[in-house]
């Protein structure tokens, strides 16, 4: 039976009086794409110090494709990961191509790799410019090119789409999810929640340490139970009529805006609601749900507590 790509085993990780990860265990299957979600201190950068092997672990134990982190194995493992920190930095007096030539070397790729690589992530115009000149999307293109090199197995990508505008961000989850096609295992983590919900296949909240939840999105919100918002956009002067109806079910918050009537309930409610706005089609103009954002989860789940500045 093929090894899990990353396992970790009720891992702990104390820096003094500090419990940045407190018994946390962790599967990931190959293939998937994993969001790592958590207010600040919270400690996603710790475990994913500890799943890259940076740092050690005050207990528990971390496996990469079947291999422990503090093993002598290890280092032949860490060739076959891929990495963007949340800030990439490298030498501003070198060329995009000499910075991507001198990542190949570190990892063993042929030279050759970096034309197609840096064209991939829209810098082949560039790559004879110095770094210095730069701006802050293509600096993490760059750093976005240097993980692609050697087809890695596993990427991390910590807050990656930092300095992105909208056209580069939609290019990079293009190429994700093309990589992923491929096999690749990716572990993200962004504040842009919005950006990530939708995108990856579990997600994994951390708190204080812990993981507070995880699951799809569509689980994680079966889970919390937060209510959905329905906005009803009526014909003129219905708001009462519409009011009236939606009152006879129990535990409905209604608010009238005009000719705007919005009714926040559980989902359970949702088609009861559904079925008395039917009967009231005369009435109504447009529907929109809305349901629970990973940003409500994630506030709901604790996201807040013990944040750090």
């Amino acid at each position: 039976m093929a090894s899990l790509p990353i396992e970790v085993k009720n891992v702990s990780k104390r820096y003094g009086d500090v419990q940045a990860v407190d018994g946390v265990s962790l599967s990931v299957e190959r293939g998937e794409m994993i969001g790592l979600i958590g207010h600040n201190g919270a400690g996603k950068s710790t475990l994913f110090k500890l799943m890259l092997g940076l740092i050690p672990a005050t207990s528990g134990a971390v496996l990469v494709s079947g291999v422990p982190i503090d093993g002598r194995d290890f280092r032949a493992v860490r060739r076959r990961i891929g990495y963007l920190p949340e800030t990439f930095v490298t030498y501003d007096n070198l060329t995009g191509m000499e910075v991507l030539r001198l990542f190949a070397d570190l990892k063993q790729v042929p030279r050759s790799a970096c034309d197609d690589v840096l064209a991939r992530v829209g810098l082949a115009d560039a790559a004879k410019r110095r770094v210095r000149g730069y701006s802050k999307g293509m600096r993490q293109r760059l750093g976005f090119a240097q993980v692609l090199l050697g087809s890695p197995d596993l990427i991390f990508l910590d807050e990656p789409t930092n300095g992105l505008d909208p056209e580069g961000i939609h290019d990079f989850y293009q190429i994700l999810h093309e990589v992923k096609a491929q096999g690749a295992t990716i572990i993200i983590t962004s504040h842009i929640l919005a950006e990530i919900q939708e995108r990856v296949d579990r997600l994994v909240i951390l708190n204080s340490g812990r993981i507070a939840a995880q699951g799809t999105l569509a689980q994680l919100r079966a889970q919390m139970v937060l209510p959905s918002e329905i906005r009803i956009q009526l014909r003129s002067g219905q708001g009462s009529r519409v009011h009236d109806a939606l009152a006879s079910l129990a535990g409905l918050e209604l608010k009238i805006e005009q000719d705007c009537v919005r009714v926040s309930c559980l989902p359970g409610q949702k088609v009861a609601v559904l079925n008395i706005l039917a009967a009231l089609a005369d009435t109504v103009h447009d529907i929109a749900i809305h349901e629970p954002s990973l940003e409500d989860l994630f506030l709901g789940y604790g996201g807040l507590h013990g944040r750090k500045n």
